[in-house]
């Protein structure tokens, strides 16, 4: 088309000029989002290989230790929905630097404890964090990039990241741990926090509902962050308790009647904090499935695959962290290159299906290791499979999750889909642990054979999982919506945009 034609002139005389000025400064922005979602996953993983150092340095028992990185988990599963909710309603900006600041301060201080319980309670602190921050940084995108393929791209961004995040855990905990000490595995969030708080102001915009909008649900909070911390508590403690004792059923029983109550509460609420009709879009309620299912797929395959390395094939923590960097550089790679092409050239259900099987094949191929097995065998070849899978995962996930939403309601999907892998990431661990642990109590000693039968259950377990994920995709996600999203984004391409295909919310 001629750059002179009244199309041409129109889209530089309108709302392109706008776009092209601020173009860079919302790219920027994406680095920045990413930058703090790194750290949010990073610390998920990262602490892990410090556990042995920091209970020699304070004396604590196993049991305390587990909850250094339980307490997080807790933390952070509670309290997403509220986090992404209240971005909404009192600026998204503004709730992703309280999560920064809290999140920042809380690793200061964990690096300074002296004693376990402190370090507890900076954990928590540090969830907490995380719980604000993250939904907020991921609405900030939502409303900030148009449906198709600029969201596309961004999310692919935001996805590749969160598999690096979980790679450069695993070895950043080792090296600091051995060269600097346990404490910096809180401290290097500390720098990054610093330079994050910096940038906000001039690379992203305030964006939030109406005031007349702002209307906060106070039981609806109370009901569903109870309802959530319960069940996560309960999911990290059944393993120990057991699955048919007292004390699970009777918290699993008191998360039922408080979700009842939350349901009732919001149904009654003139401004719920989760408006339950936004369950009707199929794509976002699918995502959430097939998102549960990835979370309790992803957590137990590092899990058990840092067991194997180390408890079988004797790696120290270094070398462990190393030998999963080539799963995560393929997730990564594939989720920043393909996966926003794929999305946008086939739509985010087949995408989001080949990527399933391909993780289900991976896992697999996992419960297929030997107790004499090698790296290149046992580890390599499958890895490359579930990071090739997972790198198609991530990408479709974000984009169902956000496509057909009102963006007034963005910060409550971008909760939903980071509570449902949280979620899910507590029960897969807690349910193939349970499995691991059974097999393993069938064995008189914990030898290296025995040791595999465990691991390469918890393999086969999740494998199963990944074909239900599978399933989720292709019968709860409409083949004609993923369609629908690859013509609108063939669309986007040739028409103009305008306010009206693309809201900015007020600045604050």
């Amino acid at each position: 088309m001629d750059e002179k034609s009244p199309v041409s002139v129109q889209r530089n005389a309108g709302y392109m000029t706008f776009e092209n000025v601020h173009e860079r400064r919302r790219w920027y922005g994406l680095i920045l989002l990413c930058a703090a979602q790194f750290i949010v996953v990073l610390d998920g993983s990262v602490i892990n290989v410090a556990m042995p150092t920091i209970g020699q340095a304070f004396g604590a028992d196993q049991q305390a230790l587990t909850w250094v990185v339980s307490a997080y988990v807790l933390a952070f599963g509670g309290f997403l929905l509220l986090g992404g909710r209240l971005a909404d309603l009192l600026g998204r900006r503004r709730m992703f630097v309280v999560g920064l600041v809290l999140f920042g301060v809380a690793s200061l201080v964990g690096g300074f404890a002296g004693s376990i319980e402190v370090l507890i309670a900076t954990r928590v602190a540090q969830g907490l964090g995380a719980a604000i921050l993250s939904p907020a940084a991921m609405s900030i995108i939502s409303v900030t990039f148009h449906d198709g393929i600029e969201r596309n791209k961004a999310y692919a961004a935001w996805g590749a990241v969160g598999g690096a995040g979980g790679a450069a855990g695993v070895v950043l905990g080792g090296v600091l741990t051995q060269y600097a000490g346990w404490q910096w595995v809180l401290w290097i969030n500390v720098p990054i926090v610093a330079c994050c708080l910096l940038l906000v102001v001039p690379l992203l915009a305030e964006r939030r509902t109406d005031i007349s909008d702002r209307v906060f649900d106070f039981a609806g909070a109370t009901t569903v962050t109870a309802a959530l911390t319960l069940l996560v508590y309960t999911l990290i403690e059944a393993p120990a308790w057991g699955w048919g004792s007292i004390r699970t059923i009777g918290s699993g029983a008191g998360v039922v009647v408080l979700f009842a109550a939350f349901v009732i509460v919001e149904r009654r609420s003139r401004e719920p904090l989760v408006d339950l009709t936004i369950f009707r879009i199929r794509s976002l309620t699918g995502a959430n499935l097939a998102g549960a299912v990835a979370g309790g797929l992803v957590v137990p395959m590092f899990f058990f695959l840092s067991l194997y390395l180390q408890n079988v094939l004797r790696y120290d923590a270094i070398t462990t962290g190393l030998c999963l960097v080539p799963m995560c550089v393929v997730t990564f790679g594939i989720s920043l290159t393909l996966g926003s092409t794929l999305v946008t050239k086939w739509g985010y259900q087949p995408v989001l299906a080949t990527g399933m099987a391909l993780l289900g094949v991976g896992l697999a191929w996992f419960g297929r290791a030997a107790s004499d097995g090698s790296f290149a065998v046992d580890v390599l070849a499958p890895g490359l499979v579930a990071g090739a899978g997972l790198g198609l995962v991530f990408t479709p996930l974000f984009v169902a999750a956000a496509t057909g939403v009102d963006w007034r309601r963005a910060g409550l999907a971008s909760g939903l889909i980071n509570t449902s892998q949280q979620i899910g990431g507590a029960l897969g661990l807690a349910v193939l642990s349970s499995v691991t642990f059974a097999r393993l109590e069938e064995g008189n000693v914990a030898t290296a054979e025995t040791l595999t039968d465990g691991y390469t259950a918890a393999f086969d377990g999740a494998a199963v999982v990944a074909g239900i994920g599978l399933l989720v995709t292709v019968t709860v996600i409409r083949a004609r919506d993923s369609r629908a999203h690859v013509e609108l984004t063939r669309r986007s391409r040739t028409t103009i945009p305008t306010p009206a295909t693309k809201p900015r919310e007020p600045v604050s």
